[in-house]
């Protein structure tokens, strides 16, 4: 019994002399606390939306305003056709389009994300008929002007889930080999002391960093490949757009996550501190604020915010509209240019805080 509380105040010693556990153990629940009460949620709001409304009577006027007062859509502008539609979906500035019609509402969403553009079409519909009902000034009459707008769905008419999930997947996938495995490969060394046996070699000493890298990134780039075949042909996600371009992508992704898996090593001398910045804080919000699981408008400010940071973000939108959409270069361009940008900013940082000799 003596030797069990001996050891259980050891671990405790242990932990409280290690900052960045400790540091982590206090602060991962407030974090937890705050991504699971606030990101988490399973209304859509803030959704902007483009109409087409050729007539322009009180009536659709009306529609449009009932839309715009309820919390779930913003109107983001007028068009004067209905291409201009396509265009504002591929440049991604509307999520949903109204088009009026002599007798009828065509409701346009992006099915990419495919939960996402079932929610938002039955809230336009409700909104719709409610107004419908509303304006009616009988009961008769408001069951025979109930509609039952017609839905269009692009990019994914039969919204497969799996168009919504293959990006996100192989976001997680990548980063979860590149960043926790280096970082908590190279932290293994300098714990265990190997890493200046190493670092003292003939070798120089960034060719060891390489030599630990490389590993990783062929299995990143398997995985990758591994992915995109089970896509195409167990999960029936065909790529629309060019593979090549695809594959730049996600070989660019795969370089920012080997280096943020660096700078994390080089910033720590523990294996479990490792384990933890990578697996938890990279990991976590990566899954609930990339817009894999749930759309970023209708988080806080605050979360937005802090979504921008986050490399997966940006590779899931470049994905998604190389992939899903079909689209070319030129639609990725800010997306290839934050990455290019992280990746460089994370390179500086893992080089000024590298330690070449262990303390």
């Amino acid at each position: 019994m003596r030797a069990f509380r001996i050891f259980v105040q050891k671990e405790f010693f242990h932990i409280m002399r290690d900052r960045w556990t400790t540091l982590i153990l206090l602060v991962l629940p407030i974090l937890m606390i705050i991504l699971f009460g606030f990101g988490i949620t399973t209304e859509i709001r803030n959704t902007k939306f483009a109409v087409y409304d050729p007539s322009g009577d009180h009536t659709t006027r009306a529609i449009v305003n009932k839309l715009e007062s309820s919390e779930y859509f913003i109107l983001e502008r007028y068009i004067k056709s209905e291409d201009e539609i396509e265009q504002l979906f591929r440049q991604g500035k509307t999520g949903f389009a109204v088009v009026f019609g002599k007798e009828q509402i065509l409701l346009v969403a992006d099915g990419t994300d495919p939960n996402t553009a079932s929610i938002l079409t039955n809230y336009a519909t409700t909104l719709i008929n409610s107004y419908l009902q509303e304006s009616a000034p009988t009961a008769t009459d408001a069951a025979s002007r109930a509609i039952t707008p017609e839905i269009r769905l692009l990019y994914n008419p039969t919204l497969k889930s799996a168009y919504n999930i293959v990006p996100g997947i192989m976001g997680m996938i990548l980063m979860l080999i590149c960043a926790l495995m280096t970082s908590v490969s190279i932290a293994r060394e300098k714990e265990l002391g190997t890493m200046e046996v190493l670092l003292v070699s003939p070798m120089k000493p960034y060719l060891i960093i390489l030599s630990k890298i490389v590993p990783y990134f062929t299995i990143s780039v398997i995985n990758y490949i591994t992915i995109l075949l089970l896509s195409v042909f167990v999960l029936k996600v065909p790529i629309a757009g060019s593979l090549v371009l695809l594959s730049g992508v996600s070989l660019l992704f795969i370089i920012v996550s080997l280096l943020i898996g660096i700078m994390i090593s080089s910033l720590v001398d523990k294996q479990i501190v490792a384990l933890l910045i990578s697996g938890m804080l990279l990991m976590m919000p990566a899954v609930f604020l990339s817009g894999l699981m749930f759309p970023i408008e209708s988080m806080p400010q605050v979360l937005q915010w802090l979504s921008h940071i986050l490399p997966v973000k940006w590779f899931i939108i470049a994905v998604r509209n190389v992939m899903i959409k079909g689209l070319g270069f030129s639609s990725i361009i800010r997306e290839v240019l934050i990455l290019t940008g992280m990746g460089i900013a994370i390179l500086i940082v893992s080089v000024k805080k590298f330690k070449y000799r262990l303390e």
